[in-house]
């Protein structure tokens, strides 16, 4: 989420920078897993928006295959702390790192924070919404949103790229939201900004693909929040109704797709869009 004050606070939350597997960063022949089928192991991953439901299950999804991991949060502190809290309870080492991601430098201090292994695995989660109809929609609510959820997420895969070209290897994934697809009624922001995400990944995919490097995106439906919560019943009966599974997703299930990208099993998939709706956006 953006917020902060422009610059970056980094701490580890326990551990050791190198890990048995290799030092982050390090290169692995491809296929290659270490022993104990913690495939990540020796790899570094930057989530941002780690703080929120998301980006906290894409953080511990990825620790519990060894990743050592990057919690990127704007203004949550205390979200980013249990977030790295869970992450070390996976047995990976948690770096919490607080950015602006407005600042055009937050993405550059974001990867140093990481170290000088760099980073392996990107997860632009980070994510901000002002809604309103578009005719009542000020600029700076239409530029504010662009600004997080794709500049930012241009800034920080541009910067991730530069080490994962060296290595490659590199996973890019990018959190756009079945709105991007088929648009929703009062965020006309949004879903601009969850569309360009899309439109970033298919083309990013293909300056790098023969690198080493996949970028894809993940288009979640509805999840869980604090939104969903404060609906009437009769909202969200409307909103199941659209939704062919006939319930709402989970964080997890949205992680479980991003940790697969992430891993060398996916190094063939590459400028894809996996929708993790229940069926919602099928045939679009």
């Amino acid at each position: 989420m953006s917020g902060g004050s422009g610059g970056l606070k980094e701490r580890s939350a326990g551990g050791v920078r190198g890990t048995p597997g290799g030092f982050p960063g390090e290169s692995r022949a491809r296929g290659a897993s270490p022993p104990g089928g913690q495939e990540l192991e020796g790899r570094t991953a930057l989530v941002t928006g780690a703080s929120g439901a998301i980006g906290r299950a894409c953080a511990v999804a990825l620790a519990g295959q060894g990743a050592r991991v990057v919690v990127a949060y704007g203004s949550d502190e205390q979200g980013a702390q249990e977030t790295a809290d869970l992450v070390k309870a996976a047995g990976a080492e948690p770096v919490v790192a607080q950015a602006d991601l407005t600042d055009p430098d937050a993405a550059r201090l974001l990867v140093a924070a990481a170290g000088d292994g760099g980073v392996d695995i990107l997860v632009n989660n980070a994510g901000l919404t002002r809604d309103g109809l578009l005719l009542r929609m000020r600029d700076d609510d239409f530029t504010g949103v662009l600004e997080v959820n794709l500049v930012a997420a241009f800034r920080c895969t541009r910067e991730v790229l530069r080490g994962m070209l060296r290595r490659r290897w590199g996973r890019v994934v990018s959190i756009s939201s079945v709105v991007g697809l088929v648009g929703n009624p009062g965020q006309a922001n949004y879903a601009a900004s969850k569309a360009g995400l899309l439109g970033l990944t298919m083309s990013v995919a293909k300056e790098v693909a023969g690198r080493g490097i996949t970028v894809n995106a993940v288009a979640p439906g509805y999840v869980p929040s604090k939104l969903t919560d404060a609906m009437s019943e009769e909202a969200k009966q409307a909103i199941l109704g659209q939704i062919p599974a006939g319930r709402l997703g989970t964080p997890e299930e949205v992680a479980a797709t991003v940790r697969f990208l992430a891993s060398e099993e996916a190094g063939y998939i590459t400028g894809q869009v996996l929708a993790v709706d229940g069926g919602m956006t099928m045939g679009t």
